[in-house]
């Protein structure tokens, strides 16, 4: 890279990952840029994960973690985003450019961060970014899981330090990814993800599939979707959408009756002042029925 290498730091909060670990560990040490940091939130762990994550502290001195308690399960959402902030807690280090929230059972190929570093230094109104995430299936093959370009994945979330502090960070809820890059707009930045080789992510489970099941990964979804504050009409082509992949219908369908539960359970909503307006137009705009209200400037 000609410009100065940028610093970055890697949250990674894991809970009994100890068959998804070694692999995303490796795939972080082969980076062509390596992290400032690499904090490993242990969020309660009653299998291997700890001792994977000791073994990789003693070989490469930017490694070191954080231990939670066992809480008794695995908590998806706001569990994933208190234990990063356990991570965040941690940071050492002062000076560096990016932050970025990883999962322990993904991977990524050796120029990720640097390629994804380029995309940055191209677009100074980028604000957040990722690759795409494909679904290993274990016979060779790759399935891409669909998100649109504006959508940035969770799963591998990078940012702008400046855009993290803007946004005031991450909401400790369901849905706190979409609602990041959503803040990111209000605040006049872009987001992305890309479709690029070197930026391609890995993944063993399905997307919104849960820690207990698929079918409660995707009503979970539904609820969230209502939490986040999305507008019936887009909710009603979100699930046409995903009846389209696995668990085909069915999915699609656990989506809408998730975000219907939450509704007739009167669920508080996220309520951030303008958050609510902009979100609908963005997705008004996504249905061709209507016309965003921010404007960022082209890359």
């Amino acid at each position: 890279m000609n410009q100065k290498t940028p610093r970055y730091v890697i949250i990674t909060p894991v809970r009994n990952e100890e068959k998804y670990l070694p692999g995303m560990i490796l795939s972080i040490a082969e980076q062509s840029v390596t992290p400032v940091e690499f904090i490993i939130v242990d969020d309660g762990s009653t299998d291997g994960t700890h001792e994977i994550i000791r073994e990789a502290a003693e070989k490469y001195p930017w490694v070191h973690s954080v231990r939670r308690q066992d809480r008794g399960e695995r908590k998806v959402g706001p569990g994933v985003v208190e234990a990063f902030y356990d991570g965040y807690g941690a940071i050492r280090t002062e000076e560096y450019d990016f932050i970025c929230k990883m999962d322990g059972d993904l991977t990524v190929g050796p120029r990720y961060f640097e390629t994804l570093f380029e995309k940055f230094a191209h677009d100074p109104f980028l604000g957040a970014a990722s690759g795409k995430l494909f679904l290993d299936l274990n016979d060779g093959k790759l399935v891409e899981e669909r998100i649109t370009d504006e959508s940035v994945l969770g799963g591998v979330l990078c940012l702008k330090k400046k855009c993290f502090d803007a946004i005031g960070g991450f909401v400790r809820q369901v849905m706190w990814d979409g609602i990041t890059f959503h803040r990111c707009r209000m605040e006049g930045f872009r987001t992305c993800s890309f479709k690029d080789r070197d930026l391609m992510i890995s993944d063993h489970r399905i997307m919104g599939s849960s820690h207990k099941s698929i079918f409660h990964g995707r009503t979970r979804w539904g609820w969230g979707q209502y939490f986040m504050g999305t507008h019936p009409l887009y909710i009603l082509a979100v699930g046409a959408y995903r009846m389209l992949e696995r668990p085909f219908a069915i999915g699609g369908i656990l989506i809408l009756w998730g975000y219907l539960k939450a509704w007739l359970m009167r669920t508080p909503r996220y309520n951030f002042p303008g958050f609510r307006k902009s979100l609908h137009a963005w997705q008004m705009e996504r249905l061709r029925l209507g016309k965003r209200i921010e404007v960022i400037p082209p890359a």
